[in-house]
């Protein structure tokens, strides 16, 4: 089936073309029903290490598959990158490249907006119990995507999430959604599940089952967003060999890695993925934020043909966003963001630090 989505900047719906389409929905359906030894050995690390190394890093022999035009040919705007055409020689070159976010991804200087974390198609939808709640279980479970043996699921029942699908072809530089103090930072391990649509709606929590990265944000502070905690969750998936920590104020300059205790700021690069496809999933708390309204309007199209939509039963639609655009923003109620820890909660000390 036909997927599609909607460009944010101008409407336009698009079909999407899907690599490897077919071979994600042999994997997905037959091999793992039927041989799920084999399905657990091509979604292993190993694997997908190889299959990052086939595509992204051997050399491409012919002249014209380089520079300018292997740029096209990966639908890049050479024009937005910080290095010259001239150096671009791999896949992987192009998958990692830095661009001049600050001249070609504005950003909203509303201090209480919460920005896109990657150039990506996003889902949005909510955790309260619902008619939606099938949709939330199809995509992930929160206590098993942020870490059942910890306790952080708690602070956001009831709350929002949006789900930002990376493909290949995009920038893969994530960049820090809100402003705030890095309160927790762990990594949990897992597979290396594809994040095509396909995929996804085969393997229920698919985003639960992939190794993560997970970084709690506390925005109640001074210079901070003020959207109470946040949790922004690096998914990894098909062909990624890594997730990169390195966070940088000023362009890409003196990166660092996330630790907890560090002020991020919002907009900055915070991780590159690499390389591959990937995910980003934003958690919030319960009536913190109010969805961008063209974000809402778009889900529910029924004139874009999605697979969610057709697997769900219901309208699901993506929306293609620019990293750094708004994708929601606070909402004023009294005594929205503030927490405290439960009575028998401590924060885990057990999780592995990167």
């Amino acid at each position: 089936m036909e997927h599609q989505y909607i460009v944010r900047e101008t409407g336009e719906i698009i079909s999407e073309y899907l690599i490897a389409d077919r071979t994600i929905g042999l994997l997905y359906n037959r091999v793992r029903e039927h041989a799920p030894s084999l399905f657990r050995a091509l979604t292993s690390e190993r694997m997908s290490s190889v299959l990052g190394f086939l595509h992204f890093d051997c050399n491409l022999p012919m002249e014209n598959q380089r520079g300018l035009r292997l740029l096209e040919r990966m639908g890049v705007d050479w024009r937005e990158c910080v290095a010259s055409h001239h150096s671009f020689t791999t896949p992987r070159h192009v998958f990692e490249r830095k661009i001049r976010y600050w001249d070609f991804r504005p950003m909203d200087p509303n201090p209480e907006a919460v920005a896109s974390p990657a150039d990506a198609k996003v889902l949005i939808g909510t955790l309260t119990d619902t008619p939606e709640l099938f949709i939330k279980e199809k995509f992930f479970s929160v206590s098993e995507l942020l870490g059942e043996d910890l306790c952080w699921h708690p602070f956001f029942a009831g709350g929002d999430f949006a789900v930002f699908r990376l493909t290949p072809d995009k920038y893969h530089f994530n960049h820090v959604p809100v402003s705030g103090e890095v309160i927790d930072f762990y990594e949990i391990d897992g597979s290396y599940h594809s994040c095509n649509p396909r995929a996804q709606i085969a393997l229920a929590s698919l985003h639960a089952k992939n190794r993560r990265v997970v970084t709690i944000i506390d925005t109640d502070v001074p210079g901070g967003s003020g959207v109470g905690l946040v949790a922004m969750i690096e998914v990894v998936a098909l062909m990624i060999g890594d997730i990169v920590q390195c966070y940088s104020e000023i362009a890409y300059d003196n990166p660092r890695p996330v630790t907890k205790g560090m002020r991020l700021v919002k907009g900055c690069p915070k991780s590159l993925y690499r390389p591959g496809s990937s995910t980003d999933i934003l958690l919030f708390q319960k009536e913190a934020v109010t969805f961008s309204g063209d974000l809402r309007r778009n889900l529910v199209r029924t004139d874009v043909r999605s697979r969610f939509s057709a697997s769900l039963g219901q309208p699901l639609v993506e929306t293609d966003v620019g990293v750094r655009s708004t994708v929601a923003v606070k909402r004023h109620q009294e005594g929205i963001g503030t927490f405290a820890f439960p009575p028998l909660c401590t924060l885990p000390s057990s999780a592995e630090s990167l």
